[in-house]
Parts: structure tokens; C-alpha cells; sequence
């Protein structure tokens, strides 16, 4: 393909990219370079039928006209990705020097709020990601090689996840796994233990949680295989069943390096999805055993007085940052089997 005509091909997605996904990372990673002004306080005199009272008072003229002057805030630098609530050098620095034994240091360390939040995304991510492509191939499997009439509608019921939103099935797998609940009350029971509680403990919720992202992300990945499965060569299975294959053999050497791209394309994609754990965590209510870089965005830009929009931008950079890390081995691999193919 020409040059000029290459060009032209490919100019309205660049654009796309540019204008949806490059200014807005360059906007966000300039405004965590400031924060917000200082509050202006002036004492304000105060009376009622009991006397008088002198209390401080944001002075809304000053701050509005520090606003004008710099819409942006104070510049601060990378100084925001350093303090306590995000990379937290000094905190960090201080632990590891103070601490007893290794393993003091680190639980002090994941006890910062930036490295808590990131140690469940990463267990999330690394945890979900796999058991949702492997239940999704697996239903796949299943579903291909069941009759003709059954299959529609076991594919509607394998996607109802998918239709249903994930703070909706969040919220109903709450209530299910409270101690009220038939699978909270039914833990009781088989265990003998009135007090058990699925909510109760960080570990507990946190393999809840696991649960429920694998089962909410496994239909995208049963239609992708579904579909990969109906693209597999006929002429190559029944060659392979004419040498005497095996279906487990059929499986390994004919099915799995056909659906090998596919997987992945669904790893990259559910490594992306997975990192931004949030409606999980909302739906379940399981802030105080499990937080999430999303989490700490939105408790930035609504938790407070007012939005803490540095400190938001700074923890969104900073998740840019680990997504990336994490895809470059699988773009790598990719590469390599693009220039292969070539």
C-alpha cells in the first residue's frame, strides 16, 4: 500500500487517539502537578441573644480571587506522586528502617493507603484475569459440542451476566452471602457457626470478591472462544481424528494454537478491565477489607469538602503507569509472533 494512501487510511483513528486518549492523559498528568490553593481564613464575629463568639471563615473574595490568578492551583511538582497518600517515599523509607524484621516492614508498608489499594488490584488482576479465561474456555468447550436445539438457550443463560450491571449482581451476591442470605445462612449451618460471616473477614470478602469479578467477566470471554471455535479448520479435526487423536489431543494440537491469538487479545483486554476494579468493591460495600486504586480516584474527587483533584490525577497517572508495565510482556510476545508470521 502506498505511503500517502496508508496515511489517509489510518488518519481518523490517530486522530481518535489523539484527541480521546493522548490530550486527556497529558491534561490529567499536568494537573497533578498542582494542588489547591490554601483555604484564606479571617475571623468572623458572631451574636446572638447570649453574646458574641469570634470564629474562623473561609474568606470566599480572597479565594476566588486566588482561583483567577491560577485556575490551576499551587504548582507542586511531582511532589504529589511522593507524599503519604500516594509512592509515600518518606513513610516508606522510615518503615523499612525502623521496623524489627522483614516482615514488619512489609506489612507496615502495605498498610500505606496507595500500597493497600494496590496490592488488592494486583491480587484482583492477576487472580480474576486467569480463572475468567479459563471458565470462559472451559464453558465454551462445553457449549460446543452440546446439540444444536440446547445451545441458544444455554448461551442466553451463560451471558445473563453480562446483561445484568455489575453493581446490581453485586449488590444481590451481598445479599445472598449475608448471614440472612441462603448462601450466608447455609455457611452457618454446614459449619455449625451462627457467627460466621462471609463479610466479617478482609480474606473472606476478598475471595468473594474474586469470585464474583471471575463469574461477571466470564461471558465476554465464552462468546469471544465461542465464536473463535466456529472458525476452527474442519478439515484439520477430521484429519486428526483419522490419525487416531485423541479429543484431548485434538484439543492441545489443533484447538488451543487456533484460539491462541484470541487469548491473547482477552488477556490484554481483561488485564485493562480487571485493573480498574470499582463497582465491585461499591456493590459489596467492602471498603473497610478491600480498597482499589479506583477507589482512592473517586474517594479523591468525592470523599471530601471539595475534590482533591491532584491527588486524583497523580493516583490516575500512577494506574496508567502499572497497566502499562503489565502489558508489556504480552505486547512483547505479540510482537515477536507478528514478526514471525512476517
Amino acid at each position: 500500500m502506498p505511503h500517502r494512501t496508508f496515511a489517509w487510511f489510518i488518519l481518523p483513528s490517530l486522530a481518535a487517539m489523539i484527541l480521546f486518549i493522548a490530550l486527556p492523559i497529558v491534561s490529567v498528568f499536568f494537573q497533578s502537578l498542582f494542588i489547591e490553593h490554601a483555604q484564606v481564613m479571617i475571623p468572623v464575629e458572631t451574636c446572638d441573644p447570649f453574646g458574641c463568639k469570634t470564629e474562623m471563615r473561609v474568606d470566599a473574595d480572597a479565594m476566588a480571587k486566588l482561583t483567577a490568578e491560577a485556575p490551576n492551583g499551587r504548582f507542586n511538582g511531582l511532589a504529589t506522586y511522593t507524599n503519604a497518600t500516594h509512592l509515600a517515599f518518606a513513610e516508606v523509607a522510615q518503615t523499612w528502617n525502623t521496623a524489627p524484621d522483614l516482615r514488619t516492614a512489609v506489612n507496615g508498608i502495605l498498610n500505606l493507603p496507595f500500597y493497600n489499594a494496590l496490592l488488592f488490584t494486583l491480587a484482583f488482576t492477576f487472580i480474576v484475569t486467569p480463572a475468567s479465561i479459563a471458565l470462559g474456555l472451559a464453558i465454551a468447550l462445553a457449549v460446543d459440542v452440546l446439540p444444536r436445539r440446547l445451545r441458544g438457550v444455554v448461551i442466553y443463560f451463560t451471558l445473563l451476566p453480562m446483561i445484568v450491571p455489575t453493581l446490581l449482581s453485586a449488590l444481590v451476591l451481598l445479599w445472598m452471602i449475608d448471614q440472612r442470605g441462603i448462601v450466608g445462612w447455609s455457611l452457618q449451618q454446614l459449619f455449625d457457626d451462627p457467627d460466621l460471616s462471609l463479610k466479617a473477614s478482609p480474606l473472606l470478602t476478598w475471595i468473594v470478591l474474586f469470585v464474583h469479578g471471575t463469574w461477571n467477566a466470564a461471558p465476554f470471554v465464552f462468546i469471544i472462544f465461542y465464536a473463535g471455535l466456529q472458525t476452527v479448520p474442519k478439515e484439520t479435526l477430521e484429519a486428526a481424528m483419522m490419525d487416531g487423536a485423541s479429543r484431548f489431543m485434538r484439543l492441545r494440537l489443533v484447538i488451543l494454537p487456533h484460539l491462541a491469538p484470541l487469548a491473547s487479545f482477552l488477556f490484554i483486554v481483561s488485564i485493562m478491565d480487571n485493573f480498574r476494579v470499582f463497582e465491585t468493591i461499591v456493590g459489596f460495600s467492602a471498603s473497610a477489607n478491600a480498597s482499589s486504586l479506583s477507589i482512592l480516584i473517586y474517594n479523591d474527587l468525592r470523599g471530601g469538602e471539595a475534590p482533591l483533584f491532584a491527588s486524583a490525577a497523580a493516583t490516575s497517572m500512577l494506574t496508567i503507569l502499572c497497566i502499562a508495565v503489565l502489558l508489556v510482556p504480552s505486547m512483547v510476545r505479540t510482537w515477536k509472533s507478528f514478526e514471525l508470521k512476517a
